[in-house]
Parts: structure tokens; C-alpha cells; sequence
């Protein structure tokens, strides 16, 4: 297969930012021996983040191979891909124990956090055949020994293999079903807020059940933001700045809105925990998508500033824009951000006039009014 055809598109595109990696390759090239007469449907690809596996094993004629990507705009960038090479052989399956049933080939894309990776090998450990293999690539510049023995808390057996072009394979095998992975986790959080919050995470969202310092920074300066019958946390993560709406705001409605999977999940934990899931609905959304243009009165956002593994600020400006697109006029975006990021003059030109509403030694928080 021509990786070199292969887009990012949805996801941002830069000529920094590639669809494929090293890691890609080591990971097709080790499972060759392993693949053999094995069906499709007994193959998982895991985190395939632009299709780069998964469209391999499907120009190689493997059918039904089951596919686990958390962000939307990864399962978009493969079926683009896929139509555009004229590939197909896969279905798209959300991260339960269920997805991994009978299987007997894993080929997982390290996940950035350990909670991710355990939650993986547990579901994989407690529902795949016994003699399951997982094979785990990526780049040696992101990888620990600590993954190792995260693996090592699911699988008997874990191995690591020789470096080839800065990539790295983990082999895992000999399931410990007994073991699992312990998800959902909580945390409570009270101290210095206006309103305690009780905050619910899966192993695959950013930052697990903490509270973010910067969303701790912006929460009580929320009180100045405009009325509105519905706000939106955009980019919602496991769910803190719709929950503290909620119930800081009794009559408002709220959307919560992540591409994340894992961050859906648990945003709608984070809302039943305390108590307000019938004024929050949650979204899978990459970006805001699914909502008509001039259609909303208050957004908050507390943007990411990595695309996987690299720092870039495409994904903030990307979400800026459609922040703007979807204000109304008059509407505002409520934004914490690194100061050092200097966005302001971003938002004044993707959304609209925008002023300094506090700052402390790290964190800035902004309001842009849609012109």
C-alpha cells in the first residue's frame, strides 16, 4: 500500500504533521508472521490514527477486521481514506471488553497515558482468545518502562523488541482476565471552588478525573458570562465545565461536545455523579460539526495544544473557528489558555473583539464577543 496517499483530513493538516509513522510500518511488518491464514474478523486494530493498519490489512484482503479509534476525526480520516483507495474490510467498534471477544491478534498504537493503556490490556486480557497477542508500537521518544509494567499487570508475558527507525514494538501474550482494568476512577474536588464537584473518567480521557488547573482557574470567573438558555463546553474532556454550569446555573441547559470517546463517556458520568444528566446532554462531535452556523449563545473552551503526541496549535485555531462560525451575534466564547500561547490575536480574528478577563502566572482567560 502507498502510505505516502494517505490524509490527516478531517484532523488538522501541516506539513509537519504526517498520516503515518514508523510505527505503522514495525507494527505491520511484525504482525506478518503472526497474521498468516487468520481471519479478519479475529484482528483488532487499536488508535490506528489516520487508517495506516487497518487499510494495509485491508489491501491484503482481510475482511471485518474490528477497529477501537477514540477521536471521531480518526474514524473520518480512515473512511476517507478507505474511499478514496477503494478499500473496505473493517467495522468501526466503541472500547468495551465485547470489541476484543475471540480475538487472537491485537495492533495497538501506544495511547500518551498509562490509564489508557491499562484500560486496553484490561479489556483485551479479560475477552480475547488465550492465545491472544498484542502487539504495541510506538515511537521510542514517547515510550517508558512503565508501560512495560502497566502491561505486564494484564499479560504473563511482555517483551520489547529492537528499535527500528525510532519505533519500538511491546509483544504482550498470556492473559490475565482475572486482572481487568479499574474503570471508571473518581475524584472529589471542593477545595476553593464556589460549587464541589465529583468528576468521573475512563483510562482514554486527558487528564483522567483531576481537575485541570486551568478549568480551575477559569470556573468561578464563569459567573460573568452572559445568560443564555443553553451553553456549550466544547471540547468537554471528562466533563467539569458542563457539570459546574449545571449546577452553578440551575435553569440552564447544557452541551457537552468531545470527539474524544473516551471523554464522551465520561462527561456523562461526570454528569450523573452529580446529578444533573437530565440538563447536560453529551455529544461525540469533532468540533462542532452538528451545529448550524449562528446558532448558539455562550461557548467555553479549554483548548487542547497537542495533536496526539505533537504540540501545535492547529487544533485550537480549529476550534476557535467554528466556535465563531456557531456564535450568534453578540454571543460569547469563554476561553483558559496558556499565556505564553498568545491567542488573543487569533480569536480577534477567527471570532470576534475580544478581551482579558483575568490572568495569574500561567493561565489567561478571555471572552470573544461574535460580532
Amino acid at each position: 500500500m502507498d502510505f505516502a496517499a494517505l490524509r490527516r483530513w478531517p484532523d488538522v493538516e501541516a506539513d509537519n504533521l504526517f498520516a503515518y509513522d514508523a510505527a505503522d510500518k514495525l507494527l505491520l511488518d511484525t504482525a506478518e508472521p503472526l497474521i498468516g491464514g487468520l481471519a479478519g474478523s479475529r484482528i483488532a486494530v487499536v488508535n490506528d490514527h489516520y487508517g495506516a493498519i487497518t487499510l494495509a490489512l485491508a489491501a491484503a484482503g482481510k475482511q471485518r477486521i474490528r477497529v477501537l479509534q477514540d477521536a471521531l476525526s480518526s474514524e473520518h480520516a480512515l473512511d476517507n481514506n478507505a474511499s478514496r483507495l477503494g478499500l473496505s474490510g473493517y467495522n468501526h467498534r466503541p472500547l468495551e471488553p465485547a470489541a476484543f471477544d475471540g480475538v487472537r491478534l491485537v495492533l495497538l498504537q501506544l495511547p500518551r497515558s498509562l490509564d489508557a493503556l491499562e484500560e486496553i490490556a484490561g479489556y483485551v486480557a479479560a475477552a480475547a482468545a488465550p492465545d491472544v497477542t498484542m502487539l504495541a508500537g510506538g515511537r521510542v521518544k514517547h515510550m517508558s518502562t512503565a508501560m512495560n509494567s502497566v502491561l505486564a499487570t494484564s499479560f504473563s508475558s511482555v517483551t520489547a523488541g529492537l528499535a527500528r527507525q525510532k519505533a519500538r514494538i511491546l509483544t504482550a501474550s498470556g492473559p490475565l482476565p482475572s486482572v481487568g482494568a479499574r474503570f471508571p476512577r473518581t475524584e472529589e474536588h471542593d477545595a476553593g471552588l464556589p460549587v464541589p464537584l465529583r468528576l468521573v473518567a475512563f483510562g482514554g480521557t486527558f487528564g483522567g478525573p483531576k481537575l485541570d488547573p486551568g478549568t480551575r482557574f477559569l470556573l468561578p470567573l464563569l459567573a460573568g458570562a452572559r445568560e443564555a438558555g443553553r451553553a456549550v463546553d466544547l471540547g468537554c474532556g471528562n466533563g467539569t465545565i458542563a457539570a459546574y454550569l449545571a449546577l452553578a446555573r440551575g435553569g440552564l441547559r447544557v452541551l457537552a461536545m468531545d470527539q474524544s470517546a473516551s471523554a464522551v463517556r465520561s462527561a456523562r458520568a461526570t454528569a450523573e455523579a452529580n446529578a444533573v444528566a437530565d440538563r447536560v446532554e453529551v455529544r461525540r462531535d469533532d468540533a462542532l460539526s452538528s451545529l448550524p452556523d449562528a446558532s448558539e449563545q455562550l461557548i467555553v473552551l479549554n483548548p487542547p495544544f497537542h495533536i496526539g503526541n505533537a504540540v501545535h496549535a492547529g487544533i485550537a485555531l480549529k476550534l476557535f473557528a467554528d466556535a465563531g462560525r456557531v456564535l450568534t451575534p453578540g454571543g460569547e466564547l469563554w476561553t483558559v489558555w496558556n499565556s505564553h500561547l498568545a491567542y488573543k490575536p487569533s480569536l480577534n480574528r477567527l471570532v470576534g473583539p475580544t478581551r482579558q478577563v483575568a490572568r495569574n502566572p500561567k493561565f489567561t482567560v478571555t471572552v470573544s464577543i461574535r460580532a
